[in-house]
């Protein structure tokens, strides 16, 4: 979705709310980097001209330090998912929130509304609420036809939305923006915490030896990238490069693309944050029966990630051999960058005792 596409939605009476910057699940990453998701979104869409008082959890999960955390970044309230009762879950839950929630930074809401739902369900989710009065908050992820579990047909949409417009004729109830019902003004924005570049000499890489387990069993702070058609698996080999593990990358039924390891493109609590026209050195140590090279991601002020540049080419090697390279001069604008020597064929990569350094004081290889 385009600015042009919010701006089209916010002159047709839509209210445009935040939602984290890259879709983060704020209760599992660290304090600091919830409160750049979180606030710097609501920055963002302010500068582009929003006035911004309301925030949906991704995946709508929230602790009390999250509901802190989106109080102090400004918002005025934010929305959970799944408290409210309707004919597919929620049995016993309330019919409605009241019209001033007991919790403005977890206001309840039904499910998604998904393929399982019918018009019927709708509507008997409606006139559940009007009969309990309150204030019902429908949630909708996707229109279209795809079918998915989180989807619900345009045709579909359309039928309630023209049932609802006659529904609101009757004068039984009233369809308002969150912002409508939770009122207040519109807080100066909050800049979340700076993420600053590691000092000269120092490996700016979060689990270099990628030895931390994180979730679904990548190394934490680390995720795996691939575009392209091929087919990618992460396993891990035992003993690493210098450490009890490394991660090797399995490609098959390649066809276009590329896969890799590398550092989380989030805001700054893996990915390490840059200063403009400095180049630095990228190191890691690698055994592969393929080539491979060390692709760049950078990400600029407003989060987003682009790909930079590439090194050149790195031989196939039976034993451990480290891979080192200086990059260009970081561009304008980018604040951090990410890394990883990637796959661009079928074959097997194992990687460990990853280095990113300032040219400007890295030490000798």
């Amino acid at each position: 979705m385009t600015t042009d596409n919010l701006h089209t939605l916010a002159a047709d009476q839509n209210e445009i709310g935040g939602h984290t910057v890259t879709l983060a699940d704020v209760t599992s990453v660290e304090p600091d980097e919830a409160s750049r998701q979180i606030c710097n979104d609501r920055v963002n869409l302010t500068d582009w001209g929003f006035k911004v008082t309301s925030f949906a959890y991704p995946f709508a999960a929230s602790t009390p330090k999250s509901e802190e955390q989106v109080a102090g970044c400004g918002y005025n309230s934010a929305r959970g998912l799944g408290e409210i009762t309707t004919p597919i879950d929620c049995a016993g839950c309330a019919a409605a929130e009241t019209v001033r929630p007991a919790d403005l930074f977890r206001t309840r809401a039904t499910s998604e509304v998904g393929s399982k739902w019918t018009l019927a369900d709708l509507q008997a989710t409606v006139a559940q609420a009007e009969k309990a009065g309150g204030w019902l908050q429908l949630t909708f992820y996707d229109v279209d036809n795809s079918g998915s579990p989180r989807s619900i047909s345009p045709a579909l949409f359309e039928q309630f939305a023209t049932w609802l417009a006659a529904r609101t004729q009757q004068g039984t109830m009233a369809v308002r923006t969150v912002h409508d019902v939770i009122g207040g003004v519109a807080k100066p924005v909050v800049n979340g915490p700076v993420a600053a570049p590691a000092a000269p000499g120092t490996n700016a890489l979060r689990n270099p030896g990628l030895e931390t387990a994180g979730k679904y069993g990548l190394p934490q702070c680390w995720q795996v990238s691939s575009y392209g058609k091929n087919a990618v698996v992460l396993s891990t080999l035992t003993p690493g490069h210098s450490g009890a593990v490394a991660r090797r990358l399995d490609v098959s039924e390649y066809s276009s693309g590329d896969a890799k390891l590398l550092p989380v493109l989030d805001l700054g609590a893996c990915a390490p944050s840059v200063s403009t026209g400095h180049s630095y050195s990228l190191r890691a140590w690698y055994q592969s029966n393929a080539k491979t090279q060390f692709e760049v991601y950078y990400r600029n002020k407003l989060g987003t990630w682009t790909y930079w540049t590439a090194s050149p080419w790195f031989a196939a090697n039976t034993s451990y051999e480290q891979a080192i390279w200086d990059t260009p001069p970081v561009p304008a604008g980018a604040e951090a960058i990410s890394f990883g020597l990637n796959l661009f064929s079928d074959g097997q990569l194992a990687t460990d005792d990853y280095e990113m350094y300032d040219t400007v004081g890295a030490p000798s290889p």
